[in-house]
């Protein structure tokens, strides 16, 4: 495990985020079923371990029986796995980390009635061997397990020779992440019916099949996800242009933009309290914590229960690392409550710039979750005595020049390998 020391400070300069990960997953999926690959344009070296594992997958479907890892990619195996099932290819899948631990059952549950045996330990996750041709059919599933069950199918479903219909059994999470499937699949020539709003038990969705997705050129977007960092680095006092991000982009996590405006003006107001509703924004709560604890208010997430099955159970990870380093951050069943102290500590310090310590510092452990570490990297910028981040090799999952770019940006930054 390699540890990384982050010291308080101000990051200024320009700053294009990353490819959007979610939007190149469903791009370079597309591409390689209209059998052009090489059409998605916007990627570029490194690339995070989560891209690499799509690639590698979506190679080896084409070879029968082949094993598939996902590396530590969620998206990776709920958004390919139907495809395997779809094309009628017997497939083992593998993963590392926290990703054999994820339940699967659902899976089972959705595609077994439609033709696809699953033989897997009894735990019901990794390693999962799929065989079997899918039918097409009407499907039925629950919007508040994850949007990628969805997103999967509705990618494998125009594959198929008959028509089928997905009906969602409770209200749609995460739909951003949805809407950008549909938009990408789109582009690639292939539609879907939306008969019914995904905000409602009963959503649906009618897929004609016999489509052919067609080759075209696709540029991936840049990502708000890892933007958020940047911009709540300039919510702390930093002075950074944020640039690349398109203002029409369908992405969800576009709305930290909103967050940190409500927020900024909610203080210049001298509001007390907020609540964040996270059900489709589960990525950004970490970073949206880092935010709330430099506020001189209580703010509550919430819907956030999802976030216990990613990289590490965030919402006990999240309030681990910020607790380490001086926050006040407690678990709730489905979220967290920040208790902020910006102002009390601004005024116990006699320091009333706003980039006075709001944070203590010392050592905080990322639990190998990218996004723990991304989010103490900035909250050490608001720290008296910086902060020693464990794990923080875990950036190469979704933003590998995360600390080479933090670094060029003016910020401190030791002890990490930032070759």
């Amino acid at each position: 495990m390699s540890n990384v020391f982050v010291g308080p400070g101000v990051l200024n300069g320009r700053i294009t985020p990353p490819p959007s990960k979610s939007d190149a997953h469903r791009a370079l999926i597309c591409a390689a079923l209209a059998g052009k690959p090489e059409s998605v344009q916007g990627l570029e070296p490194p690339f995070s371990e989560d891209l690499l594992a799509t690639q590698s997958c979506l190679a080896a479907l084409s070879q029968p029986g082949a094993v598939l890892d996902c590396g530590e990619s969620g998206t990776t195996l709920r958004l390919i796995l139907p495809i395997a099932a779809a094309l009628g290819r017997q497939s083992r899948f593998v993963g590392h980390g926290r990703l054999p631990a994820r339940p699967l059952r659902e899976y089972e549950q959705i595609l077994g009635p439609h033709g696809i045996e699953f033989n897997f330990p009894a735990a019901g996750s990794l390693p999962l061997t799929i065989s079997g041709q899918l039918r097409a059919g009407d499907y039925a599933l629950r919007g508040d397990i994850s949007s990628q069950y969805l997103s999967g199918l509705l990618l494998a479903l125009p594959l198929l020779e008959g028509n089928s219909k997905i009906s969602l059994t409770t209200p749609l999470e995460s739909a951003p992440y949805v809407e950008m499937t549909l938009n990408t699949m789109r582009r690639f020539g292939v539609k879907v019916e939306q008969s019914a709003a995904c905000s409602v038990s009963g959503g649906q969705f009618v897929v004609s099949g016999g489509q052919k997705y067609q080759p075209t050129a696709y540029t991936v977007e840049r990502d708000y996800s890892q933007a958020a960092f940047w911009l709540t680095a300039n919510f702390s006092g930093s002075n950074l242009q944020v640039a690349g991000l398109s203002a029409d982009s369908c992405q969800g996590d576009k709305k930290i933009v909103e967050i940190l405006a409500e927020f900024s003006s909610g203080q210049a107001a001298g509001r007390s309290l907020y609540t964040i509703d996270a059900s489709q924004i589960p990525d950004l709560v970490p970073i949206i914590a880092v935010a709330a604890a430099q506020l001189d208010a209580i703010t509550t997430i919430v819907r956030a229960a999802r976030l216990r099955f990613k990289e590490s159970d965030r919402l006990a990870s999240t309030t681990a690392a910020l607790n380490a380093i001086g926050a006040d951050v407690n678990e709730t069943d489905d979220g967290l409550q920040i208790n902020g102290g910006d102002y009390n500590r601004r005024l116990s310090t006699g320091d009333h710039s706003h980039t006075a310590p709001v944070f203590t510092g010392g050592i905080a452990d990322s639990a190998g979750d990218h996004r723990i570490t991304m989010a103490l990297a900035v909250a050490a910028l608001r720290s008296k005595n910086g902060v020693t981040i464990q794990g923080a090799e875990s950036v190469r999952k979704s933003y590998p020049d995360f600390f080479l770019e933090f670094s060029r940006l003016g910020g401190d930054v030791n002890g990490l390998d930032l070759g």
